[in-house]
């Protein structure tokens, strides 16, 4: 191992320097000492998670290096799990990952205000369509609502959302509604349902962040994502919402309480094998 990479090694685990004498007294290259000021800066919240960092170049000229130099520095911090790339804006302090039940009925918005965070949406776009693909597939072939949505979390962008309904349903929903309540809220409040919303089939499957959600998410285009589709039922068991949801996959993770199968039959959830 040379010194560059000793030196990487107790950047990442400073304890490696009381106890291992070979190594003491190396020097860090000037990139790795940015890095392990910056990660001290965001442990003792100097730069707190969801902040934007200085710009490389407030960066550059702090430390008096080169560009180059900070850049480096960052991937470090990258590499540690510290920091993000946003799209078009720098550098941010990675934000902790919001969690998500699988097992409970409940809007976007409401799981996040259950761990502490606040929601926000906006609308992108709302438009009535003709039903096609796997929206007629799943609610028929009728005039339907389209509904395209960029979701906050404490601010940040945490997920693109789109929804389909019937217009029948949708016709008293302006733009501020759509804004500030959920559509689980709009259709119960609206008494246009025949039945209550009563259950959900979600699916999961990774997926890369495309060009115009980097954009709207603040995140490379290409880097890892969530794709999640919801399927959402009344009390009969008819389909009434069709949902698309693009998480950055570094801003949330799933949580699924798990139990025995002995003595009953599961219900049919779970692991879906692609086949090819």
């Amino acid at each position: 191992m040379g010194v560059v990479e000793d030196a990487r090694v107790i950047y990442l685990s400073p304890s490696n320097l009381r106890y291992n004498t070979s190594i003491r007294h190396v020097r860090l290259p000037r990139y790795l000492q940015i890095a392990q000021d910056i990660k001290v800066s965001i442990e003792n919240e100097t730069f707190v998670k969801g902040q934007l960092l200085p710009s490389e170049a407030a960066l550059s000229k702090t430390y008096d290096v080169s560009r180059v130099t900070v850049r480096k520095a960052l991937d470090v911090l990258r590499d540690g799990n510290l920091v993000e790339p946003r799209h078009g804006s720098g550098w941010l302090v990675k934000p902790s990952p919001v969690p998500q039940s699988l097992g409970t009925f409940m809007t976007l918005e409401e799981q996040l205000e259950n761990v502490g965070v606040a929601p926000m949406r906006k609308v992108l776009s709302s438009r009535r369509i003709l039903a096609s693909g796997r929206q007629e597939e799943v609610l028929g072939p009728i005039e339907l609502l389209e509904v395209e949505r960029l979701n906050f979390a404490d601010g940040i962008p945490f997920a693109r959302i789109t929804v389909w309904l019937s217009i029948e349903l949708a016709k008293k929903f302006s733009i501020s509604d759509l804004e500030e309540k959920s559509f689980y809220k709009l259709l119960r409040d609206s008494g246009a349902l025949p039945r209550p919303l009563a259950s959900a089939i979600q699916t999961i499957a990774a997926a890369l962040i495309g060009e115009s959600d980097a954009a709207l998410l603040q995140v490379p285009q290409g880097s890892p994502a969530l794709r999640c589709e919801r399927t959402t039922f009344d009390t009969l068991g008819y389909p009434i919402l069709l949902s698309e949801f693009i998480f950055p996959g570094s801003r949330t993770e799933f949580v699924s309480e798990m139990t025995s199968t002995e003595g009953f039959v599961l219900p049919s959830s779970g692991l879906r094998l692609i086949r090819k």
